[in-house]
């Protein structure tokens, strides 16, 4: 398989996993000194599988009031030892996604070859801002 598809099925699994609230296929494709940039604080990001791993709890509750997890769009970009992808997803609750059909999750994921597979070393979510102050 080019190294491209194995991006985009490690994205793709990751994005069901984090609908599906599977914690440990959330994480299984991340490197040990993971840096992610979220939307909610700390704002200077979360840096170390470990406080990746703390993240993703109060999330997974959120998402099962109906939340929606899904991959709008996907583009990657694959080289030798190092690939870079960038998705719009779809992320809210019915209600929220009922108001503003528009609004998408911004996701950028940095990642290289270890031991012959692709690992995810730096994650970025973010969401436009609408309220006209820039974003």
């Amino acid at each position: 398989m080019p190294d491209d598809e194995q991006v985009r099925e490690l994205v793709r699994r990751w994005a069901a996993a984090v609908h599906g609230g599977d914690l440990g296929t959330v994480v299984a494709d991340h490197a040990d000194d993971i840096v992610m940039f979220d939307v909610p604080p700390p704002h200077r990001g979360v840096r170390g599988i470990e406080a990746y791993k703390e993240t993703w709890p109060p999330f997974f509750e959120w998402q099962r009031s109906g939340a929606v997890f899904e991959i709008d769009e996907l583009e990657v970009e694959a080289g030798d030892d190092v690939a870079y992808a960038f998705a719009l997803l779809r992320c809210g609750t019915p209600e929220e996604l009922a108001e503003r059909p528009e609004q998408r999750l911004r996701l950028t994921l940095g990642l290289r070859r270890e031991g012959g597979r692709w690992v995810v070393a730096h994650e970025h979510h973010s969401f436009c801002d609408t309220s006209g102050a820039g974003g």
